[in-house]
């Protein structure tokens, strides 16, 4: 069996699309499956690297579209209208199934390309972009943007989203064939045993409890309140008894430094596979503010390294987050309420250790295999009804002789 991926983010870009894609490209490989995937190219500076997934130790072939650096966020890149190239390789590929992992250039070219070839595609829901387009104070472009992904996704045999959310969200806007699908982590990557007493003597932290914010630094993701949060916890606790750690990078990061407290320690991106686990479980807790999520990857990251999670119920959060049981909700947007919930984790070390046990355990029922051999199982089954749709006029006309 065949399939070609079409993405317009893809590693070495780190982010929750490209990696969740990244873990399906590998795990259908294990399977059997022939991948390739048409990306946009990075140059060879960008940070990140490819994880090994299910022991499978090499990739599958990429191949890459010239792409423009973002405006505002030049380490994303937007992929030049390349349609020559992408209907080519499809068509040399002759693939059973397209994926279109993305919405806009390589996955628009993809999915036009597939029906112009009579492949069946499918297509995957990461992101609400209404909600990021009123981040971002392009509120009045939220309707134009769902008409487009309404026609986008039911032009597909089926769409895969991460959340009950983001199933209702595209019900709404008419699209009926959705399949939540990839919600995972990967738990041979994430472990609480990476914990690392020399860590915490690098980063600065020693006996600090130590709270961690692992994403993009964009407005979206609403990392200025976790730091107002921070300098409220500080006024009410000894200054060297906690720290913040951020990681990450992203059109904020000026402006997040230059507003963070004392106590705050920017890392800036750091390898995945490499340096992540290890500061995961090396942290005391986690804190995230965003309300876009589809999924919130980087939850999953940090309960798999069994840390207690400060976060806002919204979104795909919602439906991992247990409050009093994995971790601890406060209100969208609520630096307060966040401070509050900090300083319980801070003034009780039992509430922390409960907590980080809850979250390990709703982690462990989260693993990647189980997700991608439910894929895999998804992908045969849409194969097998396009087979089935191509031989009906056959069956028909030979009926009538």
């Amino acid at each position: 069996m065949r399939v070609v991926y079409c993405t317009d983010t893809y590693l070495p870009q780190v982010n929750g699309v490209s990696v969740v894609t990244d873990i399906s490209v590998r795990g259908l490989m294990a399977r059997g499956w022939e991948v390739e995937v048409i990306a946009p190219r990075y140059p060879r500076q960008t940070i990140g690297a490819r994880p090994d997934v299910f022991g499978v130790p090499r990739t599958a072939v990429v191949h890459s579209i010239r792409s423009v650096p973002a405006p505002r966020y030049p380490e994303l890149r937007m992929a030049l209208p390349d349609a020559w190239t992408v209907y080519r390789t499809i068509q040399r590929a002759a693939p059973d199934l397209v994926h279109c992992a993305t919405e806009f250039m390589i996955g628009r070219l993809g999915l036009w390309a597939a029906n112009r070839l009579g492949i069946p595609v499918v297509t995957s829901y990461h992101t609400n972009f209404r909600q990021y387009a009123e981040v971002y104070g392009l509120g009045g472009l939220g309707g134009m943007l769902e008409r487009y992904l309404a026609r986008f996704h039911r032009a597909a045999w089926r769409t895969y989203t991460p959340s009950e959310s983001s199933r209702a969200e595209l019900l709404r806007l008419g699209v009926e064939e959705v399949e939540v699908w990839g919600r995972g982590v990967d738990l041979a990557q994430f472990r609480p045993d990476q914990r690392s007493a020399q860590l915490r003597i690098t980063l600065g932290v020693r006996q600090a409890f130590t709270f961690l914010y692992v994403g993009r630094l964009a407005p979206e993701k609403n990392v200025a309140v976790v730091i107002r949060a921070f300098a409220k916890l500080l006024e009410r606790v000894r200054p060297d008894a906690i720290r913040l750690v951020i990681a990450g990078s992203g059109p904020d990061e000026a402006a997040l430094r230059e507003s963070a407290p004392p106590g705050t320690v920017f890392l800036g991106n750091l390898d995945r596979t490499r340096d992540l686990p290890a500061l995961y479980a090396t942290a005391d807790a986690f804190v995230f503010a965003s309300t876009t999520e589809t999924l919130g990857l980087v939850v999953l990251e940090a309960m798999a390294s069994g840390l207690p999670v400060l976060a806002t119920p919204a979104g795909g959060v919602a439906e991992f987050l247990r409050d009093g049981v994995n971790g601890l909700a406060f209100a969208a947007n609520d630096a307060d309420g966040l401070a509050d919930r900090m300083h319980q984790l801070v003034a009780g070390s039992h509430l922390s250790e409960a907590l980080g046990a809850g979250a390990l355990t709703t982690a462990r029922a989260l693993g990647w295999d189980a997700e991608v051999e439910r894929l895999d199982r998804s992908y045969r089954a849409i194969c097998a009804n396009a087979q089935q749709v191509r031989e009906l006029p056959l069956r028909l006309n030979l009926k009538k002789l």
